[in-house]
């Protein structure tokens, strides 16, 4: 899906919600501190690479380092490059600072829900887009659930997030910023 496409279902569900809850994960996202700390991890049988792809093209373009991610792979081949060979052991060395962001549109089975709990416990933020879990939704500090009859297909909800992360949120313009002053050297209006 090319940033023409993104942008037309971004009109199509703008009063949904959907855009707004994309934003702040693509937010979330951004919070991460440094780079090699955002990790992504799916399913044994749903590795998110079309995902990882998005969110390294958006850390290059918006020239965001923190946000280029790295794929943890649950059985990844020992002659793969670095890059592709990070196993699920790169979770239990997670800690503050880092985002596990965990990509799931089926439910998340009990060895990566194991493995997340750990990681939340040593101080990583937890993110999911996942496809209804209620064990991953309780585990994540913010989580997105994409409905399998809902406005949006989950490939449709990792294209929002993933230019959502990459966006520059806009600078208010003089007559927005002179309004904001104006609101706090008055004061809120009261009405009769």
């Amino acid at each position: 899906m090319d940033t023409g496409s993104v942008n037309l279902l971004r009109e199509l569900l703008a009063e949904t919600g959907w855009v707004e809850r994309t934003r702040d994960l693509g937010l979330a996202l951004r919070a991460t501190r440094s780079p090699g700390g955002l990790l992504l991890v799916g399913t044994p049988d749903d590795e998110p690479w079309h995902l990882t792809a998005h969110l390294a093209d958006e850390a290059r373009m918006s020239d965001l380092p923190q946000l280029a991610p790295t794929l943890v792979r649950w059985a990844p081949p020992p002659q793969a490059p670095p890059h592709l060979r990070v196993g699920l052991e790169r979770i239990e060395g997670t800690g503050r600072g880092e985002t596990l962001f965990v990509v799931a549109e089926r439910e998340a089975p009990v060895p990566l829900l194991e493995r997340v709990d750990d990681a939340r416990r040593t101080g990583a933020t937890v993110l999911a887009l996942e496809g209804g879990d209620p064990a991953l939704e309780g585990l994540a500090h913010d989580a997105i659930a994409v409905p399998r009859l809902g406005p949006v297909t989950f490939d449709g909800a990792q294209h929002l997030v993933s230019m959502a992360a990459g966006e520059l949120p806009a600078r208010p313009g003089l007559r927005a910023r002179l309004a904001q002053l104006l609101e706090r050297v008055s004061g809120p209006q009261v009405t009769d």
